[in-house]
């Protein structure tokens, strides 16, 4: 009996914190993400050496070998294609 609480609360602890990474992940903008995600393994250009289409090109690439989510991968661009 006591050992299911605590798996159960270990399980509810599990959960909560994946939901709060995620709500993280969410409120961040387009330029932490780029900060965060590109610049960490890139000596990343300056946004405005490339287009909007290049751009598009470059993220649609990394948002595969970077694992970004769809929504992290529209903040970028739209973060990217602000400042070009």
């Amino acid at each position: 009996m006591i050992i299911a609480f605590f798996t159960a609360l270990t399980v509810g602890a599990l959960i909560s914190s994946c939901a709060t990474t995620s709500s993280l992940t969410e409120a961040k903008s387009g330029a932490q993400l780029w900060g965060e995600n590109c610049i960490r393994c890139h000596n990343a250009p300056s946004p405005e050496t490339f287009s909007d289409v290049e751009w598009d090109v470059a993220i649609m690439h990394m948002r595969v070998r970077a694992n970004l989510t769809e929504n992290e991968a529209v903040k970028i661009s739209a973060f990217l294609k602000t400042a070009n």
